[in-house]
C-alpha cells in the first residue's frame, strides 16, 4: 500500500469525524450529519480533482466512501470518549489540513504543475472541504476568518518544496512538511496568532 494512499485515508478519517462533530453540535439527524461528513472529507479534493483534470478518486475507489461511513459510525458512538465537541473538533481538523495539504501537493506534482499551483492545490485540498461544511452548517468557514489555518496550510507547502531538495526520502518530506502545518496551527491558536485586522473599531461596531 502506497503512503500517499495511507495519508489520503488517514486524513479522510480526520475530516470525516470533524464532520460528524460539527454536524452533532448542530443537532442534525443522521442523513445530514452523514452529507457533512462526507462532503468535509472530499469536498476538496473532489475541487482539486476536477480542476486538475484529474479522475475523482472516491467515484473509482468506493474504500473512501466506506471509510466515512465506518469514521461517522465511530464518532457517533464514542462522542463522549472524543471529550469536549470544541477541543476534538479543532484536533481532527488540524490533523486533516495537515495531511490533506501534503496529498493535495503531491497531486500537483503527479500533474506536473508549477509548485506555486501545487502549493494552491494543497491548501485548496485542506481547506475547502471544511469551507463547504461551514456553509452547510450556517457558519462563517474558518478560512475567511482572521485565524491563521490557510496560512498554515501554504506554509506547509513551501517547506514540502523547500525540503525536496535536500537528501531526505520522500516520506521524511511528507511527515515534516505535515508536522509543520500542525505545529504553525497549534501555535497559532495557543498564542492567539491571527492575520492583521484590516477594520476599524467603527467598522466593526456598525
Amino acid at each position: 500500500m502506497e503512503v500517499s494512499f495511507v495519508i489520503d485515508l488517514l486524513g479522510t478519517v480526520a475530516f470525516a469525524i470533524s464532520g460528524v462533530l460539527t454536524a452533532f453540535k448542530k443537532r442534525m439527524d443522521v442523513f445530514g450529519i452523514f452529507i457533512i461528513a462526507f462532503v468535509t472529507a472530499l469536498g476538496g479534493g473532489t475541487l482539486r480533482d476536477i480542476l486538475i483534470q484529474a479522475p475523482i478518486v472516491w467515484m473509482r475507489d468506493l474504500t473512501f466512501v466506506y471509510v466515512i461511513a465506518g469514521a461517522s459510525v465511530f464518532a457517533l458512538l464514542f462522542r463522549k470518549k472524543l471529550g469536549y465537541l470544541r477541543r476534538s473538533l479543532f484536533l481532527f481538523d488540524t490533523i486533516g489540513i495537515a495531511l490533506y495539504t501534503v496529498i493535495g501537493v503531491e497531486k500537483g506534482l503527479a500533474a506536473d504543475l508549477p509548485a506555486l499551483i501545487c502549493i494552491a492545490l494543497g491548501t485548496m485540498t485542506a481547506c475547502f472541504g471544511g469551507v463547504i461544511r461551514d456553509i452547510l452548517c450556517n457558519e462563517i468557514p474558518i478560512i475567511f476568518r482572521k485565524e491563521i489555518y490557510a496560512t498554515a496550510c501554504v506554509m506547509g507547502g513551501v517547506v514540502y518544496f523547500i525540503l525536496l531538495k535536500t537528501s531526505l526520502s520522500t516520506d521524511v518530506v511528507v511527515i515534516l512538511s505535515g508536522a509543520v502545518v500542525i505545529t504553525i496551527r497549534l501555535l497559532a491558536v495557543y498564542f492567539k496568532w491571527s492575520l492583521p485586522n484590516i477594520y476599524s473599531k467603527d467598522e466593526l461596531n456598525s
